[in-house]
C-alpha cells in the first residue's frame, strides 16, 4: 500500500504541474483586451514557468535546489499557478490547488520523494 501511496502521489505531482502551466496559459489568453498582449502572456507566460521548471524544479534541474531554496522556490512556482487560475477562473478551485500542493508536498518530504 505503501508504494501505491507513494506512487500516486508522484503522479497528482506532475497534475498539478500541469495545472499551473494550463491556468497560467489560461489567464494570460483572457488577462488583456488586445490580441498581441494575450498572445504574449497565454503563451510566454507557460513558457516562462517551463524555462524556470527546468532550471530550478525538475528532478534534472540544472541548479538543482534543496531545503529552504527548494521550498521558496515551489511556493513561490505554484503560488503562481493558484493566483492565475483564482483570476482566470474561480476562488473555490485555486483554494483546493493550493491544498493539494501542499499535501503532495509534504508528503513529497516524508517519503523522501524530493530531492
Amino acid at each position: 500500500m505503501s508504494g501505491l501511496a507513494k506512487n500516486l502521489n508522484l503522479g497528482l505531482a506532475f497534475l498539478l504541474e500541469l495545472v499551473v502551466y494550463v491556468s497560467v496559459g489560461g489567464w494570460g489568453f483572457t488577462a488583456r483586451p488586445r490580441l498581441s498582449a494575450r498572445l504574449l502572456l497565454g503563451l510566454g507566460g507557460p513558457l516562462l514557468l517551463i524555462v524556470l521548471w527546468a532550471l530550478f524544479g525538475a528532478p534534472t534541474a540544472t541548479y538543482m535546489l534543496s531545503d529552504w531554496p527548494r521550498i521558496g522556490f515551489e511556493v513561490l512556482w505554484y503560488g503562481a499557478g493558484a493566483v492565475a487560475l483564482a483570476a482566470w477562473w474561480r476562488k473555490a478551485p485555486a483554494a483546493v490547488f493550493a491544498t493539494l500542493v501542499v499535501l503532495s508536498g509534504v508528503l513529497a518530504r516524508v517519503w523522501g520523494q524530493q530531492e
